[in-house]
């Protein structure tokens, strides 16, 4: 994923698009939790974005960079106020190095599932862990697939619809990948997009997380570290590497 969807016209319009991740309500326990794990060790965000989360990040005095593969994205970062001490680069999350360690690698926003492949996945758990000295963590944060609200025979969940457009999830379970449609209706037209993921269960992660020499260390249901349960939406899972 990079220009291809998230290209300049998206870029542009991506914060306003994205006003309730960017509340703070949101965002505070996120980045609490993060500063408390790089500690003064530095944090290293892959799929960096607009710096939604490394700029108040930054903002906390902790040593941020990141990688994203859109330099639309990464222009919109570098403009805000509290960005100028971020080390951002262009470049693939699966393989870009960033010179030195951190102790912190972070992944938020079900931005793992915009790796479409499991060799993809994999190799973005390896690079986290190429920059991690020992004892660094790993921070995914991702939903999971809404299977349980399909029907048999049934590929498609909804997930938005009103006035300003609608949403809906396209499912193929034999393949664990999904494609999400948003329809967006503006100045009497409605302007499409779409975006591919894998999705993975909790327990391919940590699979993944072996492979690269890392172990699971917490998982909670969300930022507020509530107990991840079977009923449980979403994810964030710290991994740590020995």
């Amino acid at each position: 994923m990079g220009e291809e969807f998230f290209g300049e016209e998206v870029a542009e319009r991506y914060d306003e698009d994205s006003a309730a991740m960017f509340d703070p309500a949101v965002v505070g326990p996120a980045v609490g939790v993060l500063a408390e794990l790089a500690g003064d060790g530095g944090a290293l965000e892959f799929a960096i974005g607009t710096g939604r989360i490394a700029v108040p990040l930054a903002e906390r005095g902790i040593r941020v960079a990141g990688i994203d593969s859109s330099e639309a994205m990464l222009a919109r970062l570098r403009e805000k106020p509290g960005a100028q001490g971020i080390h951002s680069v262009a470049g693939d999350m699966t393989a870009t190095r960033v010179e030195g360690e951190f102790a912190l690698v972070f992944l938020v926003f079900n931005t793992i599932g915009n790796l479409t492949t499991q060799d993809a996945q994999v190799a973005c758990f390896e690079n986290a862990a190429a920059h991690l000295p020992p004892g660094g963590r790993f921070v995914i944060e991702t939903g999971l697939p809404a299977l349980q609200q399909l029907p048999i025979g049934q590929s498609i969940v909804p997930f938005h619809a009103g006035p300003d457009g609608l949403g809906f999830d396209v499912y193929d379970v034999v393949t664990q990948t999904m494609t999400s449609h948003h329809y967006t209706f503006r100045d009497g037209r409605a302007e499409h997009g779409h975006v591919d993921f894998r999705y993975a269960w909790p327990a391919e992660y940590d699979l993944m997380a072996r492979i690269a020499g890392m172990r699971l260390e917490h998982r909670w249901q969300g930022w507020d570290r509530s107990p991840f349960t079977a009923t449980s939406g979403a994810h964030v899972s710290v991994y740590r590497k020995p």
